[in-house]
C-alpha cells in the first residue's frame, strides 16, 4: 500500500482520491508516522468481506462423503485379512 506525506498528498489530492476511488487505498503520513488510511467507501472493511459459505447451494456433498473409499484404504494398510 502507498504511503504519501502530507504536504504531497495536498498536491496531488485529485489523482490520488481517483486511486482510492478505483480500489488502490493509501495512507497519508506526517513525519513517517502513518496518520489516517483513504479507501473507497463502497470497499469492503473487515466484517463485511464474507467467505464461509460462499459456494452453499452450488455444490453437492454425498451423505456417505466421510466413509466413501474406505474398503479400499482399508486393504492399503491393513491388506487382506
Amino acid at each position: 500500500m502507498q504511503t504519501v506525506n502530507i504536504h504531497d498528498a495536498k498536491t496531488n489530492l485529485s489523482k490520488l482520491i481517483a486511486q482510492a476511488a478505483s480500489g488502490e487505498p493509501f495512507v497519508i503520513a506526517k513525519s513517517g508516522k502513518p496518520l489516517v488510511k483513504v479507501i473507497a467507501l463502497n470497499a469492503p472493511e473487515g466484517k463485511s468481506v464474507r467467505r464461509l459459505g460462499f459456494m452453499s447451494n452450488q455444490i453437492m456433498v454425498p451423505d456417505d462423503f466421510d466413509r466413501m473409499g474406505s474398503s479400499e484404504i482399508e486393504l492399503m494398510f491393513v491388506g487382506d485379512v
